[in-house]
């Protein structure tokens, strides 16, 4: 590359992610056309498929990690000294949600940048010095351009989509919006957003799909919080993805409160090449629910399952299935629902095992209550410790949490997993375990053989990690 002008050499830039649900990282390509676009050398390194560039590291101005999560957030406070270690002359900086929220660690870790929410400008005025960095959190309108996926693995490296019967296809992922107009209380677009969102232009979106599909997606997976935030922007953009590429399948994330208000529209996500929807459905405890403001009720998450199965749609629930306010009952509560609506094979096994996390920022210490049972920040745990006032929980929690990754690791089916942690519940609770009961279950059957055997396979991403 040629040197900017005045001859001063180009800044060399690496962008590190650590983990990003098995994609190939959004968080990584979009900023890499920023700054290409702005004379940058970018070496993209994800170390969730691939070993830290050493070399890249060592001849780097700039080191940059890409913090959108929990998990994500860990690896690279691990990979850190390690950054350091080859080069310390080079300037480190943060970037995405879980950066702006732990912003006092990321700084004693060495950064010169912690900048989260819309942060490409920053990201970019901040390596070729045509800005300091300015406040933690960016949410300006962006002039969005299409990401350059250059220098990233290729797809196969990713998770793929299992269309249920054991067929794999590559998977793509794009965002057509980032943040979120809602206010979950534990979720942790929340402390970074505070209800806004920003759509990302319909033909940006469509040239970033365009260019993963000729490398040979054959799925799209859209990882914007919800995808109808704006289903007036979110519609057009799978239409015209349906219409130029009928073949290419996607999966959305949606909000129960959004698909109960826009019902109306759940037959255009089938007929767009939607293969399934996820749902934040977090408890089937009302309690629970109003407690993490989630905006729907137990009630209505099962009106969402009747009317995606009328529509011929494919929902897959995600749990926070442990909660300071969760009985060993109450987790049987969740699993006899599973039974009864006939998702053992629509929910992902890790989703029988998390436990609620309480982030930095998180809009759940407003309530008394939480504040009585949580402790101080961990600053090394990026979160708030809890304990629930019934120690036999926390120890169902472990023993589901241990079966759940084992039986993963060892290849076990969705529905021997949930037969486990049926039998490990009932026993939690002093109970035999007969299965459960319910409208197409009996007191002879096993969780497993509850599933309507009429019904078609259950596709899903070979990734089952939600946030």
């Amino acid at each position: 590359m040629s040197e900017p002008a005045g001859g001063r050499a180009a800044p060399r830039v690496v962008l590190v992610s650590t983990y990003d649900l098995g994609h190939q990282p959004f968080g990584l390509a979009s900023p890499a056309a920023w700054l290409r676009r702005a004379g940058a050398v970018v070496r993209c390194n994800d170390l969730a498929v691939e070993p830290l560039d050493e070399q890249a590291i060592r001849g780097a101005d700039f080191v940059a990690f890409h913090l959108p999560m929990h998990a994500a957030t860990r690896l690279a406070v691990r990979s850190v000294p390690l950054v350091r270690a080859l080069n310390p002359r080079a300037r480190l900086g943060f970037y995405g949600l879980y950066a702006a929220m732990n912003e006092a660690y990321m700084h004693r870790l060495g950064a010169d940048l912690v900048v989260g929410g819309e942060f490409e400008r920053v990201l970019t005025d901040w390596v070729t010095g045509a800005a300091p960095p300015a406040d933690t959190i960016s949410l300006e309108r962006l002039p969005f351009v299409t990401p350059d996926r250059g220098g990233l693995p290729d797809l196969p490296h990713y998770a793929k989509v299992d269309l249920g019967d054991g067929r794999l296809q590559p998977v793509g992922y794009t965002e057509a919006s980032r943040g979120c107009k809602h206010l979950c209380r534990h979720c942790p677009i929340v402390p970074v957003y505070q209800g806004r969102f920003r759509v990302v232009p319909r033909e940006v979106v469509l040239a970033d799909i365009r260019q993963q599909v000729a490398c040979g997606a054959k799925h799209i997976t859209f990882g914007d919080p919800d995808f109808w935030n704006g289903i007036g922007h979110a519609l057009p953009i799978v239409r015209a993805l349906h219409e130029e590429f009928p073949e290419v399948t996607y999966d959305v994330t949606i909000k129960i409160e959004h698909l109960l208000q826009q019902a109306g529209h759940l037959a255009s996500l089938r007929e767009t090449g939607c293969l399934f929807v996820t749902s934040a459905v977090e408890s089937v405890d009302d309690r629970v629910l109003r407690i993490l403001d989630k905006g729907h009720t137990r009630a209505d998450f099962i009106e969402v399952v009747r009317r995606f199965r009328a529509a011929g749609l494919v929902l897959h629930p995600t749990f926070v299935a442990f909660t300071p306010w969760i009985s060993v009952q109450g987790y049987l509560a969740l699993l006899e629902d599973v039974v009864r609506l006939d998702l053992i094979e629509n929910t992902a096994p890790v989703q029988l095992a998390i436990r609620l996390l309480v982030p930095a920022g998180s809009r759940l210490l407003e309530l008394p209550e939480v504040r009585s049972q949580v402790g101080r920040f961990d600053e090394a745990a990026l979160c708030h410790p809890w304990a629930h006032p019934a120690p036999g929980v926390d120890a169902l929690h472990r023993e589901i949490e241990a079966m759940v990754r084992e039986a993963t690791a060892g290849g076990g089916s969705r529905a021997e997993i949930f037969e486990r942690a049926w039998e490990i519940a009932k026993r939690a609770a002093g109970e035999k375990a007969p299965a459960a009961r319910g409208n197409r279950a009996t007191d002879t059957q096993t969780p497993h053989v509850a599933r309507e055997p009429k019904r078609p396979p259950i596709p899903f991403l070979t990734e089952p990690w939600y946030c």
